[in-house]
């Protein structure tokens, strides 16, 4: 019984075979038949004799027909990709690749550029991102595992980020600036400029020799403080930015951020050093009765890192004071300030140079905070902290209203700030890496 179950299955088979052959012998290869001579209308006949046409009649011409439009449009829609990827690469005339290697390299990245790392830890060992702005595609890498010599170096420039604000640091940018000269020697990169933390003292007489001008390879420099060498041709003053070395966050402006009144007049929360004009800040605010209007937490010595009740206490005095009141340190210009602009908290700055070589350029000629004050920012400068209680008698008297107005203000200065700062960075490389009458201002 299977058997013939088995016979009669195979016999269903082999015919359903032999048809389908069949079939597709009649349909591709079967011999068309030839074309009908022409009818044609007898003049003598009658009207209703019409003639059928030159071509027979085909019952899959409709399908052919949409068939071929159908490929007609996907070829033409990949060749407009194919033409856009093109024009797309054609674009970007310049790859840069950032070597992070110091925590204002994080300001440059995720502050002024916007970008984002992956992994997000700020942990990890190794972190990188990129993106393409303008005529350039940027790739930035940090972290301790990148080490001279064991990553791939995918750039024929390169933008090297580095501490230079005391002597252990500078034995190991200069390790970098080694490193990179030795690229330079071998041709695997062409161009190279320093982002460079500088001394508070202005004090970077060692970073001098390394630059191009000077016989050196590092065709750029941009520089932190106010250094009497920025010319605005090779040498740029950078601005500090936030501490990203203890983790300050990119802060997203809310509503409430905007609108909702503050808990206090002003804040200070940091370190007071002895025979400093804190101490005098300090003890006027306590004279005056403003210590119980103004969130303050002195303490006196230094930490580099916050605990994370100490953080979020400095975060949400920010959020929460209309003013942030910024001393003198040993400079002037301090990651408060920007964290202050983060939270739209104005900052009220105490606006005398410290000791050291900082000061004017040939360029600019109101130090300190040069760059800041060229940039027009919003913020109070005084010259002694004794101006503070009429300061802040008026704040008092400040509706709610024109509190949001200068809010709106600072937020939105701080933002076309970094976008200017963004775009300079951008047109400085592109003018100083590409050949003459490729670079464009954007």
């Amino acid at each position: 019984m299977r058997s013939a179950r088995r016979r009669l299955c195979s016999a269903l088979i082999v015919a359903y075979g032999l048809f389908s052959l069949y079939a597709a012998y009649t349909v591709f290869l079967w011999p068309r038949r030839p074309a009908a001579p022409r009818p044609h209308r007898d003049r003598r006949g009658s009207r209703d004799h019409v003639a059928l046409g030159n071509e027979e009649w085909n019952p899959w011409d409709a399908d052919e027909k949409n068939e071929l439009a159908a490929y007609q449009q996907k070829y033409e829609a990949n060749l407009k990709m194919i033409k856009y990827a093109r024009s797309h690469l054609e674009q970007t005339s310049l790859r840069v690749q950032i070597w992070g290697k110091a925590a204002i390299g994080l300001y440059l990245w995720q502050h002024i550029f916007g970008g984002h790392l992956e992994p997000a830890d700020v942990t990890s060992q190794w972190r990188e991102g990129s993106q393409r702005a303008g005529k350039t595609y940027f790739s930035f890498l940090t972290g301790p595992s990148v080490v001279p010599g064991y990553f791939s170096v995918e750039a024929e420039h390169v933008v090297l980020v580095l501490n230079g604000r005391e002597p252990v640091k500078i034995d190991y940018a200069t390790q970098w600036l080694h490193y990179a000269r030795t690229l330079m020697e071998t041709r695997k990169i062409q161009h190279v400029a320093v982002v460079l933390l500088g001394n508070e003292q202005c004090n970077n007489t060692w970073i001098q020799p390394y630059l191009k001008r000077n016989g050196g390879f590092v065709n750029l420099l941009f520089v932190t403080y106010d250094c009497a060498f920025v010319n605005e041709e090779d040498i740029f003053q950078w601005p500090l930015g936030v501490a990203t070395y203890r983790s300050f966050p990119v802060v997203e402006p809310s509503w409430s951020m905007l609108h909702d009144p503050r808990s206090y007049l002003c804040n200070f929360l940091g370190t007071v050093y002895k025979n400093s004009s804190r101490e005098t800040l300090i003890k006027i605010l306590k004279q005056d009765g403003f210590d119980k209007l103004c969130w303050i937490a002195a303490r006196e010595q230094w930490q580099p890192q916050e605990t994370n009740e100490s953080f979020k206490n400095y975060q949400d005095a920010l959020l929460q004071s209309d003013l942030t009141l910024c001393p003198v340190g040993i400079n002037t210009e301090c990651y408060r300030i920007y964290e202050a602009c983060s939270y739209g908290s104005l900052p009220v700055i105490e606006d005398v140079m410290t000791p050291g070589d900082c000061g004017n350029s040939s360029i600019y000629h109101s130090a300190p905070l040069q760059l800041l004050k060229t940039m027009g920012a919003p913020f109070i400068f005084i010259k002694n902290w004794k101006e503070l209680p009429a300061i802040l008698e008026k704040e008092k008297k400040i509706s709610l209203q024109e509190k949001i107005q200068r809010r709106k203000k600072l937020l939105e200065w701080y933002r076309n700030f970094k976008a200017w700062m963004r775009q300079k960075f951008i047109n400085t490389l592109e003018n100083s890496f590409l050949p003459k009458g490729v670079a464009v201002m954007h």
